[in-house]
């Protein structure tokens, strides 16, 4: 495996590469055109630029995280096929520059939920929180104009003002999208996209729905090992994968995250490692410090998993808290996450000398 840190661009992040280079454990970077809007071409001479400014650091740019699909892809309006092309020309340029991984999600409206950015946990440091009475007594509009407050300064990934700015639109769009149309629609994706995935060998990797049930009426359809199973299935190419995130999986408790691993196993290419902690079954649930005992997973079971299924791909401590006074994109400073990477490398040692080389 390769520890990464997610990084959102020069002019977007609070935290600097020199400064991630420093961690020691982390060698690669998961970026993105931060500025790209779904539907846009990613053009090569942006693409090198990006790549170029990370190596200058003394890192290796692992992945992307996200090329975002269009709301016209996922709700199968008349402009799919174009913005279908537009993405098939962003792979072959990212192709081309040899970047070989794509996170990307599927969720309509919202990329994630959260009620809370800075939640303040006993020990002062604050997390993203969720509580699902909250959101039952939101509307849409609320949520947005709560979570743009706590953004420390920063544009949260999946709450762009401009979104904020057509909410009800994109619910409009979506209201006969049920479970199976949002289904066949990332089905027809998969399938338009594979033959330059195949051509340039471009793992994409599907980021599960967060939290893991439909909200405000939304669908979600990559939320359990179920919905592995079938979109794996239902698109057998093995570009076709997943980005196992603990903390998405396991916003439902039910969920087995190590059995997911094994379910999906030769087809995970990218995983975010992260906690959570339930305070009301899985009504309130908050991130937690990477540490197993701060939370509700088992992290040892998780990376035990992953390096039994053979998986080698890059890899990412996820939501950090902010700690020591750190004021950063919340969930993205650079301590916590930092804390998470060396806990992770530790636990990949030590899993790696119990079971010896694969």
């Amino acid at each position: 495996m390769i520890m990464c840190m997610r990084w959102y661009g020069e002019g977007h992040d609070t935290v600097m590469l020199e400064q991630i280079r420093q961690t020691c454990y982390v060698k690669g970077i998961i970026t993105t055109l931060y500025d790209k809007q779904p539907g846009e071409v990613w053009h090569a001479d942006e693409i090198a630029a990006m790549k170029r400014t990370v190596e200058d650091a003394g890192l290796t740019l692992a992945g992307i995280e996200s090329v975002n699909v269009s709301d016209a892809i996922k709700a199968a309006t008349p402009d799919r096929d174009r913005d279908i092309e537009a993405y098939i020309k962003t792979l072959r340029n990212l192709g081309e520059a040899g970047i070989h991984m794509v996170c990307y999600n599927f969720m309509p409206v919202f990329d994630w939920t959260r009620t809370e950015l800075a939640r303040r946990r006993a020990d002062g440091s604050t997390v993203l929180a969720y509580h699902q009475a909250t959101v039952d007594g939101m509307d849409p509009e609320a949520m947005f104009a709560s979570i743009d407050g706590d953004m420390n300064g920063t544009v949260m990934p999946g709450w762009e003002p401009e979104r904020m700015a057509h909410v009800k639109e994109l619910f409009d769009l979506y209201s006969d999208v049920d479970e199976q149309v949002l289904f066949d629609n990332l089905v027809y994706f998969l399938n338009a996209i594979m033959p330059v995935c195949d051509e340039y060998d471009i793992n994409m990797a599907i980021h599960p729905d967060d939290p893991a049930w439909p909200i405000f009426g939304l669908p979600r359809i990559i939320r359990d090992e179920a919905h592995v199973r079938r979109l794996l299935e239902a698109v057998p190419n093995p570009h076709n994968g997943l980005t196992f995130c603990a903390g998405s999986y396991g916003t439902n408790p039910d969920n087995d995250l190590a059995r997911i691993i094994h379910a999906a196993a030769g087809r995970i290419h990218f995983a975010h490692v992260r906690n959570l902690r339930f305070n009301d079954g899985r009504n309130d649930f908050e991130e937690a410090a990477h540490l197993s005992a701060d939370g509700f997973f088992d992290l040892h079971a998780i990376v035990r998993a992953l390096y039994e299924t053979g998986f080698d791909g890059p890899i990412r401590p996820d939501h950090g808290r902010m700690i020591w006074g750190e004021v950063a994109m919340p969930g993205y400073g650079l301590y916590d996450r930092a804390l998470g990477a060396a806990y992770v490398c530790g636990l990949w040692e030590a899993v790696e000398k119990e079971l010896g080389p694969r």
